[in-house]
């Protein structure tokens, strides 16, 4: 295929080179037939030339429509030669002043064909000049020339030219040669160089750190699908622009020595990640510093389960002082409520004595509520896993919701299937729904609209509760499933560390992700039954054994 493409450059490129030589000959001769004093006929030198301006169209017309560049080749080069020899007749024979072309017929057969056949063309171009000036000289064709050489003189031309044109087919065939092994060669290392650059390219390409590489001037230069990856951003967006523009922390400062630094970034779509990053200079032999390579490795995954582990560290400690201290506060508790209630049966109480009572007893059931909620935090929860719809567990929330008084949010359902089957605890998993939708409605006291979004994601149903309410700021989302974490008046700060531990028991994952003045959403992620879980049979399953909740 290379040979084919190298021969198919040759010819595309004497085909024009020609037309200009044909040109330049036409010119040259008509001057010299015009100035100096010939017998040089000009009707038939102009009828030869026009006849090679003729055949030399149609090998440009066939060189680019036929593919056989061997038989071209062998075609061009025979064209030429009669071509030649007709010129040389036409312009007086031994008087000729164009016999070099002969030489230039040579050398193509060299470019085009091999050493032997470039010797047959030298051999073939010898004989045709000898022809032309020995049947000249004999008179048996006509000629064109202005003197008559002697038979010796004719010897020694003709002797000359045989001479010359071997020297020139071993000069030109062995340059050929060696411009083809030349070829050859540079092909090999040509491939190699592509070898190496798809080598350094997939290597690049296909370790799993980011890579991005920049100039001393900060501006982006490589990336690889890594780094596009982790920042989600296309290559064509990331080249070009200044690092530091993505980041939302100072880069590391390069010395010397590589720089550990750990930096976030604001995804385009909003989200936040935090990159281990390393930087180190991009030194170039002779050169120095040209730039800079910086690796790094999203982080976010690990941070947030390190949180994670630390949210169920302090939810475990809660816990476990909530089951000891409810019932010490408890068993007092009753009493002092018994106590107040039958005071304020008394009917020698004045109002003042009455109202303080009321409010003793209020602030007594009020405490016992919490008392309650801590009870069931803290104990260990039993769920009773069977297949269920979540739809219809959903649509009772929100009907309930709904027509609850006073009730002055709009509830938008998205609803993406008819049927949502999951393995769950259908009372556990309403007390879950109407926690977060009754946080959403109270986030709303002066109306907005709750979304409720319910579609399948490979495993699992997604199912969204999302407000128009006035957001959570950083430190309230770091804190928002912690017991007594509550921002609405008369709430305990339970709610949303019960359903927690309920996700947790499913096991389940919940997130949340909200920003001053642009509402909050919970996101729930339920797994969708396998066979097996439909096979299995149902046991009461601890919250202790749930898995990893977001």
């Amino acid at each position: 295929m290379r040979a084919e493409i190298h021969e198919r450059t040759w010819l595309q490129w004497l085909v024009k080179v020609r037309i200009i030589i044909i040109t330049f000959l036409l010119g040259i001769e008509l001057a010299i037939t015009n100035i100096t004093p010939s017998s040089v006929s000009t009707r038939l030198f102009v009828s030869v030339i026009v006849l090679w301006y003729t055949v030399a169209a149609f090998l440009i017309l066939l060189a680019a429509i036929w593919r056989e560049t061997r038989v071209q080749s062998h075609l061009q080069v025979f064209t030429d030669l009669f071509f030649v020899t007709a010129v040389i007749f036409a312009t007086g024979g031994v008087d000729t002043s164009f016999n070099f072309l002969y030489p230039l017929v040579i050398i193509m057969a060299s470019v085009l064909l091999t050493q032997t056949w470039t010797y047959i063309t030298a051999v073939l171009s010898a004989i045709a000049f000898t022809l032309v000036l020995q049947l000249g000289y004999w008179g048996t064709i006509p000629s064109y020339g202005l003197q008559h050489t002697d038979s010796r003189s004719l010897n020694i031309v003709i002797l000359v030219n045989w001479f010359a044109f071997i020297a020139v087919a071993y000069l030109a065939g062995r340059l050929a040669g060696r411009l083809r092994q030349i070829g050859v060669e540079l092909a090999d290392k040509s491939g190699e160089l592509l070898n190496l650059q798809a080598l350094h390219t997939n290597i690049i390409q296909s370790i799993s750190a980011g890579l991005i590489t920049t100039g001393n001037d900060g501006l982006i230069h490589v990336v690889n699908k890594a780094a596009s990856r982790f920042t989600e951003r296309d290559e064509n967006e990331l080249i070009g622009t200044s690092i530091s523009d993505h980041f939302l922390d100072p880069l590391p400062i390069v010395a010397s020595a590589p720089v550990h630094a750990e930096i976030r970034m604001k995804t385009p779509t909003g989200r936040q990640k935090t990159f281990s990053m390393i930087g180190s200079a991009l030194v170039v032999p002779e050169r120095g510093a040209v730039g800079y390579i910086y690796t790094f490795d999203d982080l976010t995954e690990l941070r947030r389960l390190e949180r994670e582990v630390r949210l169920r560290d302090r939810l475990s400690a809660v816990g476990r002082m909530a089951a000891g201290i409810a019932h010490e506060i408890r068993n007092p508790l009753t009493s002092i409520a018994g106590s107040t209630k039958m005071l304020a049966s008394m009917s020698d109480l004045n109002e003042e004595q009455q109202t303080l009572a009321n409010i003793v007893t209020r602030e007594s059931d009020r405490l016992n509520s919490i008392i309650t909620d801590f009870l069931f935090y803290a104990r260990d929860k039993k769920f009773e896993l069977r297949e269920i719809d979540v739809i219809p567990v959903l649509n009772d929330t929100l009907v309930l919701l709904q027509h609850r008084p006073g009730m002055n949010v709009a509830i938008e359902r998205r609803f993406e299937a008819d049927k949502a089957l999951c393995m769950a605890d259908g009372d556990k998993l309403k007390q879950v729904f109407w926690n977060l939708s009754d946080n959403a409605c109270r986030a709303m006291p002066d109306g907005g609209t709750l979304t409720v979004t319910v579609r399948p994601d490979h495993e699992v149903w997604r199912v969204h509760f999302g407000d128009t309410g006035p957001g959570m700021t950083g430190p309230q989302l770091e804190k928002i499933f912690e017991p007594f974490q509550t921002e609405f008046y008369g709430g305990t700060g339970l709610g949303l560390a019960i359903v927690y531990q309920i996700v947790q028991g499913h096991e389940g994952k919940i997130s949340v992700r909200s920003a001053p003045g642009r509402g909050t959403e919970f996101m729930l992620q339920l797994k969708r039954p396998t066979k097996q879980s439909l096979l299995a049979e149902t046991e009461p399953v601890s919250a202790a054994a749930s898995k990893d909740v977001r």
